[in-house]
C-alpha cells in the first residue's frame, strides 16, 4: 500500500471568513472538538503501516492541544500543517521545528490577499513566515494560494517568490467554492493563461542563471518528463495514498468532501474499515494525453462537476495550457542536470505527499 498521508481535522472552526469558503464548518458537519481518543487513532494508524500526518481545519491552530498530543504520541511520522498563519503563537517553537512542511495561506499581493481573506491578513501571514524561521523551522515553507477573479497569476506568484520568505509557492484555482463560471473563461483567456506563459518565461530565465524557483505546479509537471513517472490520479493522492479523518472519527477519501457520500470510507474505530488504494478517476481523463501530468486534477471537482460538463472542459483546457507551457522548460532543465548545475532532487517535488496537490 505504501506510505499513507493521514489528514487530521483538528476542528471545524476557523477564525477567518474568507470569501471563497465562508469560514467555519457547521458544527453538525465537522464538529469543533475531537470525538475520538488517541488510543483509537493509534489502532487506526497501526493498520496503515508507514504514514505521515497533516493537520487541517477549519483553522488547525484553534486546537493546539490536539496537535501537541498527536505529535508527542506519533513522533515517527513526518508532520505537515495547513494554516492561515494568523495564530502561529499557539504552538511553541519546539513543535514548529518538528514539522517537515508548513503551508501558509496567502493569495499573493497584499491587496489581493486582504480582499479575499480580510484586512491585515497579508501582513500577519508575512510576519508568521518570518517568525517561523526565527523559531528555527528549517523545513519546507509553502505559500498556498487560492486563485480567483482578482488574481493575476504572474504578479501574485512573482511577488511571493521575491519576498524571499517561501521555499515553494503553490496555488489552487477557485473552481469549486465560488459561482463564477460565466466569467471564468474570459478571465482565464485574458489573465490567467497569458500569466502562466509569462510566469514560465520568468522561470526559464531564472534557470538559465542556475536557479530553479520553487513553483510547485511547474516542478510537479516537469518531474513527469525528467523522472519518467506519472503523477498520482488524482495528484493529491485522495483515496490512493491519502485519507482524511474528521473530528468525529469519520474517514474520508477527500478532506473537502465532508458531506458527500462517495467520500465516506467508514469510522476509524471500525475494525474492518476499508483502506485507501482505489483510484476513482476514470473517463474521460484516463484516455487523455495530459493524464500522466494532471492525474485528473481534483477528485472533488471530477466527481461533483459543479460547473457542469462545459465547466469541466474549461478547466481541462486551462490545465492543458499549463502543462504545455511548463514543458517548454524541458531543454533548459535537462541542460542544468547534465551540467551538474543543479541537484536532481530540486525537480523531485514534492518529495512525499505533503498536501501540495501539484495541479491547480
Amino acid at each position: 500500500m505504501g506510505r499513507i498521508l493521514v489528514i487530521l481535522f483538528t476542528t471545524g472552526q476557523c477564525n477567518l471568513r474568507c470569501s471563497y469558503c465562508g469560514g467555519s464548518f457547521p458544527r453538525e458537519v465537522v464538529p469543533w472538538g475531537i470525538g475520538y481518543g488517541l488510543d483509537e487513532l493509534e489502532k487506526f494508524l497501526g493498520r496503515l503501516g508507514e504514514y505521515d500526518i497533516a493537520f487541517y481545519g477549519g483553522e488547525p491552530l484553534l486546537n493546539p492541544g490536539f496537535i501537541r498530543a498527536v505529535m508527542d504520541r506519533f513522533g515517527e511520522a513526518r508532520f505537515v500543517i495547513q494554516t492561515n498563519g494568523t495564530l502561529i503563537h499557539m504552538l511553541e517553537p519546539d513543535y514548529w521545528r518538528r514539522f517537515t512542511t508548513v503551508l501558509l495561506s496567502i493569495d499573493g499581493r497584499e491587496e489581493v490577499t486582504d480582499y479575499y481573506r480580510g484586512r491585515g491578513v497579508y501582513r500577519l501571514v508575512a510576519r508568521a513566515a518570518r517568525r517561523l524561521r526565527e523559531y528555527g523551522f528549517q523545513g519546507d515553507l509553502v505559500a498556498r494560494m487560492a486563485v480567483s477573479s482578482r488574481s493575476d497569476i504572474y504578479l501574485d506568484v512573482t511577488h511571493l517568490l521575491e519576498l524571499g520568505l517561501f521555499d515553494h509557492v503553490h496555488w489552487q484555482l477557485d473552481a469549486v467554492w465560488s459561482d463564477w463560471k460565466n466569467s471564468f473563461w474570459r478571465w482565464a483567456e485574458e489573465v490567467y493563461m497569458p500569466g502562466i506563459s509569462r510566469l514560465v518565461d520568468y522561470w526559464i530565465d531564472a534557470m538559465r542563471r542556475g536557479r530553479v524557483l520553487g513553483i510547485a505546479p511547474f516542478l510537479g509537471v516537469l518531474r513527469v518528463d525528467l523522472l519518467g513517472e506519472p503523477n498520482y490520479a488524482p495528484p493529491c493522492g485522495a483515496g490512493v495514498n491519502s485519507v482524511a479523518v474528521s473530528t468525529d472519527g469519520r474517514v474520508l477519501l477527500c478532506p473537502i468532501a465532508v458531506r458527500e457520500g462517495w467520500a465516506y470510507m467508514g469510522d476509524l474505530r471500525e475494525p474492518d474499515l476499508r483502506l485507501p488504494g482505489r483510484p476513482l478517476i476514470a473517463d474521460p481523463c484516463t484516455g487523455c494525453r495530459y493524464f500522466r501530468y494532471c492525474g485528473g486534477r481534483c477528485l472533488y471537482a471530477y466527481l461533483e462537476r459543479y460547473w457542469g460538463e462545459d465547466g469541466f472542459k474549461m478547466l481541462c483546457r486551462v490545465t492543458a495550457h499549463l502543462v504545455e507551457e511548463v514543458r517548454r522548460a524541458l531543454p533548459e532543465a535537462r541542460r542544468l542536470l547534465e551540467s551538474g548545475t543543479v541537484d536532481p532532487s530540486v525537480f523531485d517535488y514534492p518529495p512525499f505527499n505533503n498536501t501540495v496537490e501539484i495541479i491547480p
